[in-house]
């Protein structure tokens, strides 16, 4: 009986986590919805593509509003940069993938999208 008990703790550990996993993938932001082709258009212009840079780092870019793209997101290594306002801190030694893509006024996105590998010294 002292035998089951572990085995059902153990299970239920084993399906919190997985819960915990799951849900992390929900929290925060809607569902991301379709890219929309809106004819905007965004280029990184600082830093260059290879460029070696410090782990704090500005990106500079150019956005061309289409009919509802009206703001920028960033993602380091496919993550989302919550909060980005034109500055990258604290990034990890190593080489990481920066992307700047458009999105509308209620955080959708469109199709413009520019993406760079830089080198952290």
């Amino acid at each position: 009986m002292q035998m089951m008990g572990r085995i059902g703790f153990m299970g239920l550990g084993i399906a919190l986590a997985g819960s915990l996993s799951v849900g992390s993938v929900f929290a925060g932001d809607k569902p991301t919805a379709a890219p929309v082709a809106d004819g905007s258009k965004v280029t990184i212009t600082s830093p260059k593509d290879g460029d070696m840079v410090s782990d704090t780092f500005e990106v500079k870019y150019e956005l061309t509003q289409g009919s509802v793209g009206t703001h920028v997101h960033a993602y380091v290594d496919d993550q989302y940069q919550k909060g980005f306002k034109g500055e990258l801190k604290g990034l990890s030694k190593g080489t990481h993938k920066i992307t700047v893509t458009g999105a509308t006024k209620d955080h959708d996105p469109v199709t413009a999208s520019h993406s760079i590998t830089v080198d952290v010294q």
